[in-house]
């Protein structure tokens, strides 16, 4: 059983609501569909009602088991309205400006997952990963405790010594262009938390650099040094390490020379890189030359779920997504 199957089963158990903003993509139609067929998540579609009744019947949905919302049409539109415009009060927002804003399917979408309506949001197949993330912050804010919304990757690698099937979360390789020590902190402490609610499993978190506990100095270094203290300090429970070159992290021969004091021992399985060059380049190289399947960008550090989707998605991408949105409640 592959992940992505073990992480639906999940999904099935927990029984939670998705909201699909853009509910009148054909991909959005067919996804509900499935996504309801396999039983994973009950489904909100938000768009024009007549548009997503032609669509339904096209791609046969049957309506009766999924609900669907026209924002304007809805009985808690002028209450979104109020909720946003004190969400944004620093920002003088006027009532014509708010009204705009939560008749767009992205920021309704928001709005159901703020109010507990839905459970997560999945959206991007028309719309930019900019506006999709705006919407996202905008309405739902960070996480108590972080201080910047991140991204992982979900690697599965085929074989990785004697495992088959091995997962690591990469992060960040799609958000934070060149993180803070202090924003390190917070994309590892939201890496390990979908660990552990995506996956089950215990983290195990290395800060990756060019240097291996001093081998070299550098700025560059002095800021995983950094990250890795405080992490230390504010997250004692979870097991974490650093600064490491990659194969002190993942490979326990190594970690014996390298980092022999180290609790991680080698055996990471959350890799925090230092800048998004060194992220995303390391995702794609695994990704390419070990054939690894990535999973991803998962959006993380927002106080509810909402995740993004490439444009180029398929509709079973946006049912693997829905998956892991929902779960990422926790």
């Amino acid at each position: 059983m592959n992940i992505l199957t073990k992480i639906k089963d999940r999904a099935k158990t927990v029984k939670r609501r998705v909201v699909l903003p853009e509910g009148t993509e054909p991909r959005m139609i067919q996804a509900a569909k499935k996504i309801i067929f396999e039983e994973i998540a009950d489904v909100t579609l938000i768009g024009d009602t007549k548009e997503i009744e032609t669509l339904a019947k096209e791609y046969n949905l049957n309506l009766a088991k999924v609900e669907v919302i026209n924002p304007t049409h809805s009985p808690d539109f002028n209450q979104y309205i109020e909720d946003f415009m004190e969400i944004r009060k620093h920002k003088n927002l006027s009532l014509e400006s708010a009204q705009a804003t939560i008749a767009q399917p992205l920021f309704f979408g928001a709005m159901l997952v703020r109010h507990d309506k839905a459970d997560a949001s999945v959206a991007g197949a028309l719309n930019t990963t900019g506006n999709v993330m705006r919407a996202a912050i905008s309405v739902l804010g960070l996480k108590e405790g972080i201080n910047t919304v991140s991204s992982c990757f979900m690697m599965t690698l085929p074989k990785y010594r004697d495992e088959h099937d091995k997962v690591f979360l990469y992060a960040d390789g799609a958000v934070m262009p060149n993180p803070t020590a202090e924003q390190l902190v917070s994309i590892a402490a939201s890496t390990a938390d979908t660990m552990k609610n995506l996956l089950g499993m215990e983290p195990k978190i290395a800060f990756l650099s060019f240097s291996t506990k001093g081998s070299a100095s550098h700025p560059d270094v002095d800021k995983v040094v950094k990250a890795v203290e405080m992490f230390k300090k504010e997250y004692p429970d979870i097991i974490a390490d650093g600064e490491f070159q990659l194969d002190a992290a993942i490979v326990p021969e190594v970690a014996q020379s390298k980092a022999p004091d180290s609790l991680l021992a080698g055996d990471a399985n959350i890799l925090i890189f230092p800048d998004l060059d060194a992220g995303n380049i390391g995702y794609k190289l695994t990704q390419r030359l070990a054939n690894a399947t990535a999973t991803g960008p998962i959006i993380q550090g927002l106080s509810k779920p909402a995740n993004d989707l490439s444009r180029g998605c398929s509709v079973n991408d946006i049912v693997d997504v829905t998956a892991i949105a929902v779960l990422m409640k926790g």
